[in-house]
């Protein structure tokens, strides 16, 4: 049994995407880029662009009764590797121990002009 869960306080997934969806005791999240959620894209430096990462991941798990403590796997995708140490840095005050199971992936190009495009699974309690 499967069910998707939304909310405005995050950008709004096109027609063909749920912004997550909820199976067997898991949250799957599409990937969130540093929008606001009126799709406007946050400009600034590599912390900016996280911190407004983060709230979009944090308000679709609040809707699924989820917190960011909960992510059990993330994949970072960005447009320039040399981000990940910028995100290396920031990207872990966001976790208590253990940190999520993390992946960085190199793509050529990221939906709205984003540079950045973090995706996770949480484990419901």
């Amino acid at each position: 049994m499967k069910h998707a869960v939304s909310t405005s306080d995050a950008p709004s997934a096109p027609h063909l995407l749920s912004q997550a969806i909820v199976s067997n005791g898991f949250v799957f999240l599409a990937g969130q880029v540093h929008v606001l959620p009126d799709n406007t894209l946050v400009g600034g430096g590599t912390e900016e662009k996280l911190r407004q990462i983060m709230q979009n991941i944090a308000a679709v798990l609040k809707v699924a009764d989820a917190t960011l403590d909960d992510i059990v796997k993330a994949t970072i995708y960005v447009t320039d590797i040399a981000l990940l140490p910028e995100i290396n840095k920031v990207y872990p005050t966001y976790f208590s121990e253990p940190l999520p199971a993390r992946e960085g992936i190199c793509v050529k190009q990221l939906p709205l002009g984003a540079s950045i495009e973090i995706s996770v699974i949480a484990a419901l309690r």
